[in-house]
């Protein structure tokens, strides 16, 4: 069974796959670079549109094009885009999304990608959210991590955002 993705359908499993508190599926990432400084951790709320776009590849997918605004310990603004699908099972769905992040991040100025794997398997989500390797730029290269994303009951984000950066020269 097919079922199309509407705009509201395709936040609510977004919703859905972050609103508790997850430790991201992957394992702390390491770098071969010298001088790398320990691992760090940045936190804060963030501000984000979600804007469904009209694909006609496949009823089961929903495109949507991301854009965030990042507070705090980042300060930068992202744009990305996001594939989902839902199942006929209810509870059962999964998202995939790149995002470019531009700002600062312990007063470091740079761009660097995030990767996000998600899946609700009836009802349990699991969520990935890591740093595309080698994808630092300007005083972020070499950046490396991962982040978690909260949802409060309020519908307010945030995100935590473990890292490390080579050490400054």
């Amino acid at each position: 069974m097919i079922f199309r993705l509407s705009a509201a359908a395709v936040t609510a499993l977004c919703s859905a796959l972050v609103l508790t508190p997850l430790q991201a599926q992957t394992s702390p990432a390491t770098s071969p670079a010298r001088n790398e400084a320990s691992m760090s951790r940045a936190t804060g709320p963030f501000d984000v549109k979600l804007t469904p776009q009209e694909d006609k590849i496949d009823a089961a997918l929903g495109r949507m094009i991301i854009d965030k605004q990042f507070h705090g310990e980042l300060e930068a603004t992202s744009r990305g885009q996001m594939l989902s699908t839902m199942t006929a099972v209810k509870g059962s769905a999964g998202y995939v999304a790149i995002e470019i992040v531009s700002g600062s991040l312990d007063g470091r100025n740079g761009t660097f990608a995030l990767q996000h794997s998600a899946t609700m398997n009836r009802g349990t989500p699991s969520l990935s959210i890591a740093v595309v390797p080698d994808s630092g730029t300007g005083q972020l290269t070499g950046l490396t991590g991962k982040m978690n994303i909260n949802i409060a009951p309020d519908g307010k984000h945030s995100y935590d955002f473990e890292y490390t950066l080579p050490a400054a020269n």
